[in-house]
This record gives C-alpha cells, structure tokens and sequence, in this order.
C-alpha cells in the first residue's frame, strides 16, 4: 500500500488579501504551515502544491513542497472548484511520473492550525473504513442551525430548517441535536472517488471532529489576526 499524496491548492489570484497563500503570518509564508504540517505527517509520502503562480510556486519549493507543474490559468479562477485542480495535478502525475496514489489529502493552505496526528489520523480513518469515500473535519458551530432563520418575501422570519418541531428556535439548548459544520481544514479523499464518482468527497463521508480552536480560515484581513492570536496562544502552551 502506498503512503498519501498530499495536494495543496494555491492560486495566485486572491482578491479578499492579495497575495494571500504567501502573506506573513506568524513569521512565516502562510503556505508554509500547510506544507509542515504535511511533512511531519508519516502517512503522507508525497507533498504537491497545484499553483499558476510562479512567485508562490518557488516559496512552496523552499519549504520543502514539489511543484512539478504550473496549473494552467483556465483552473486558477475565482469560479473554478476543487474537483477540476486535483483532477488536473492526480492526472498530470500518472501522464508523466506513473504515480497514481490511492490516497488523495486535501490540505488548504489558507488553514494554517492543525493539531498534531490529525493528518495521519485521517488517513488511518479512510483506510480502516472500506466503505468510506472520504473524510472530512468538522466541528461543532457557536450557533445552532435551528435558532436560525431567513427573511422571506413577506418580511417576517421564517425557520431556516423544518424540523419535527413546531418551533425549533424555542428548544432548551440540551434539547438541541448535535449538528456539526464543515470547516474545511484537513479532507482525505480516494482517488477511485474523484474518478469514478466525479467528486471531492462521494456518498459516504466520514467525519473528523476536531475542537474549533483548531479552525481558522483565513479569507479577509481580519481572519488574519485571529490566525496570529491563535497561533501565539498555542506556541505560549506548548
């Protein structure tokens, strides 16, 4: 069996923080994080980051990333999604290496928090669970999805989720079912998922719950000094 490729998006594009996939963020390119948190992971052989940009591409490579290629520009705009990238980088490493991992990590490199072990315990769980597509970390939310509503046309509230309840938002909090959100920090999928079902994640997924303290996903210069407080609380821990 052979180890995980982890793959790592960074286009040059960014338009909340421009530059934002080679910003500083505590003392070190934002990618960086990303890309040592893959290296100190023993399940993951393999380490590429899938860029248009050549400025990122040589930060990547200087902090031990591969960059064998350069993603072609029709796969580096604001629209384009996940599953076309790494279809391009998995198709583009079997055309020209023969390297063709069952594995597949997900690593953002717009979160720069990951816990130690949690990599390599996401592998572990795809891998020990046959049946499963994919994993993807979530967490638990700040605010429960049922005390949630949208405006409607009429102007007055309306329940966001139509539940057995007559009025969910009333519900004591130990009332309220556990639900959990996607925060898109460490995702591991199946090659034969992205190729035979056209997609990052399949049917079946199985969650990796992590503490939220764990999370941040840097998208506007605020998320930015959230990042750094974060990252200044942990290293005073440990």
């Amino acid at each position: 069996m052979s180890g995980a490729v982890a793959i790592i998006p960074a286009r040059g594009g960014s338009k909340g923080i421009p530059r934002k996939n080679i910003v500083d963020v505590g003392g070190r390119p934002l990618i960086a994080w990303s890309i040592e948190h893959a290296k100190a992971a023993a399940s993951v052989e393999r380490i590429i980051v899938s860029t248009d940009d050549e400025e990122i591409a040589a930060v990547a490579r200087a902090c031990g990333a591969e960059v064998p290629f350069l993603r072609p520009k029709e796969l580096a705009g604001d629209t384009v999604l996940d599953l076309p990238v790494f279809e391009h980088a998995l198709e583009w490493l079997q055309e020209h290496e023969g390297y063709a991992p069952d594995v597949v990590v997900h690593l953002r490199p717009t979160a720069p928090l990951r816990s130690e072990g949690q990599i390599d315990d996401a592998v572990a769980l795809l891998r020990g669970t046959p049946a499963a597509d994919s994993v993807r970390s979530v967490s638990k939310p700040s605010a429960h999805p049922y005390r949630m509503f949208t405006i409607g046309a009429d102007g007055f509230l309306q329940p966001l989720l139509q539940t057995r309840h007559r009025e969910p938002y009333l519900l004591r909090r130990q009332e309220l079912p556990d639900v959990y959100w996607y925060n898109a920090v460490t995702d591991v999928t199946r090659r034969r998922t992205i190729f035979e079902q056209h997609s990052m994640t399949g049917a079946h997924i199985l969650p990796l719950v992590i503490d939220s303290r764990w999370v941040v996903d840097i998208d506007e210069p605020g998320d930015l000094l959230v990042a750094e407080a974060k990252l200044r609380q942990l290293a005073e821990r440990a």
